[in-house]
């Protein structure tokens, strides 16, 4: 079986075509070639049409030193781009157009409001979610400020915490809120004191019409003030199954109303923080168990609506009584926290289990030794469980190359010509091509007609020959019974002419 390659698909975050992970790459690509894959890093600027090949980015771990070479496309996508406001993110959306036959490990998420009522189709993950609405008003921010004391505004499609807000409802006055938060450029908002029309106001000037989401707040805070939540990161392993690879508890900056470590926040161990936010180490294995039991839950259902997937961070909320929320899906999530608590390994492994899947994935799903084992399937369909008519029909149909079957059938019913499958000439060797099999009997060379609508609906030989006309019936004759016949209208005709 030949190498696998993997092509890592990124964008350039500059005109000078700097990659924000390219640490991350490097070890991924070292990784790789201890494991026996191939990994080079490209963006879709990096692709030639004309020639079909990738001027891609290579990483020699022995010199340390990246260089350009001209590679044919991978066997296999690992899609990284994360959203940009810039024609790099446009050109992204053609390349995931026009070669959307390729394998890709991932596929793109939406934004998180479709997320939200997708995940809101399961029983079980639905309770575990804040409510939530598109906003398209100040008053949708009114009716839920008036059932819970905190909400949240973030935008559709923010990450990083770019963005939102948090509002507090407060018990002096009706008419005014306490705001904070960050705006788009990540700065922290000085918090401060609203009335409802100059936070109309704000939110109009960021255009927040059906492009936020209004969110029940969670209490988050900690003694010290500061809030806290937790990232779990869940990926496919080396036999293609999801599992939890870590989680590790993260802590906003002081004033900060998000967690981010690129807001300023810190990493702590998950079970240092459960000690101090819960406290009984029964309860907190139970809550970890819960935890990762979500973080499974939401992977599959997501892949199985989404396709394609093999990694996607979860931001949890977990209250003092150890009810979880599910805050966020992360489709391209960072590894960095693991790195951040110290915790080598899980970081190693949030690293290379992309690629143990992928080795998984070439060698099950894409490699030409697993298309010729996959079974192949036929639109045609069988439609009797008669026994065949004889034994030359049951022959005919072994030599025929069907497969055999442990309930026997007489008939085939082909398709109209309306639902045939239309392939291509170079879909289907020549040699694989299925030869449709009629189980009757043969008509003289003169007499050979198309089948009657009988045969294409699998009637038995036997069923069929008390509607057949009498010059069918002659097959069944062998040749000493027909040559007696004609002995005896001979004998006839002799008679008559004495």
């Amino acid at each position: 079986m030949t190498q696998p390659i993997l092509g890592i698909l990124t964008l350039y975050m500059n005109e000078q075509k700097q990659l924000e992970e390219r640490p991350v790459y490097q070890k991924m690509i070292a990784a790789g070639k201890k494991l026996g894959i191939e990994v080079f890093v490209f963006t879709p600027q990096d692709v030639n049409e004309q020639m079909r090949k990738i001027h891609a980015l290579v990483y020699n771990p022995d010199n340390n030193r990246w260089s350009r070479k001209w590679m044919k496309f991978p066997h296999l996508i690992f899609d990284r781009c994360r959203l940009q406001s810039s024609y790099r993110f446009e050109q992204l959306r053609k390349f995931r157009t026009k070669y959307h036959h390729l394998h890709f490990m991932n596929r793109p998420l939406r934004n998180k409001w479709t997320i939200y009522q997708v995940l809101g189709e399961d029983a079980e993950i639905h309770l575990s979610l804040p409510k939530t609405k598109l906003y398209s008003s100040v008053a949708d921010v009114q009716q839920m400020i008036k059932r819970d004391p905190v909400v949240y505004l973030k935008p559709i499609n923010g990450t990083g915490g770019r963005g939102i807000l948090r509002i507090e409802r407060l018990k002096s006055s009706s008419q005014t809120v306490f705001v904070q938060g960050r705006d788009h450029q990540r700065r922290i908002i000085k918090p401060q004191k609203m009335t409802w029309s100059q936070l109309t106001l704000k939110l109009a000037s960021w255009h927040a019409k059906e492009r936020y989401l209004v969110q029940q707040g969670i209490s988050l805070n900690l003694p010290n003030g500061r809030v806290h939540d937790y990232r779990m990161l869940v990926q496919k392993d080396g036999s293609g199954q999801w599992t939890v690879t870590g989680c590790a508890a993260r802590i906003g900056a002081a004033k900060s109303i998000t967690s981010n470590l690129h807001g300023g926040g810190e990493a702590v161990r998950m079970d240092t923080l459960l000690r101090q936010w819960i406290g009984d180490e029964k309860r907190i294995n139970e809550v970890k168990a819960n935890a990762e039991q979500l973080g499974v839950a939401v992977a599959r259902f997501l892949e199985k609506k989404y396709g394609a997937l093999c990694e996607l961070a979860l931001d949890l909320a977990i209250e003092r009584n150890g009810k979880i929320w599910l805050l966020e899906v992360n489709p391209k999530p960072a590894r960095e926290v693991f790195a951040r608590i110290g915790d080598r390994d899980t970081y190693r492994l949030a690293l290379s289990r992309p690629l143990e899947y992928a080795i998984w994935l070439y060698e099950n799903k894409v490699s030409p030794d697993a298309r010729t084992r996959e079974p192949k399937h036929s639109n045609k369909e069988i439609v009797s469980k008669e026994p065949p008519a004889n034994e030359e029909a049951a022959s005919t149909l072994k030599l025929s190359g069907m497969p055999p079957s442990t309930e026997p059938f007489v008939g085939i019913r082909m398709p109209s010509r309306s639902n045939r499958v239309k392939k291509t000439r170079s879909s289907t060797p020549a040699y694989r091509r299925f030869r449709p099999y009629y189980p009757f009997y043969p008509l003289k060379p003169s007499a050979r007609k198309r089948p009657t609508r009988r045969h294409w609906q699998g009637v038995s030989d036997e069923d069929t020959s008390a509607t057949q006309p009498e010059s069918h019936a002659c097959n069944h004759i062998d040749s000493d019974e027909t040559q007696a016949i004609l002995d005896i209208i001979q004998q006839s005709k002799h008679k008559d002419s004495q």
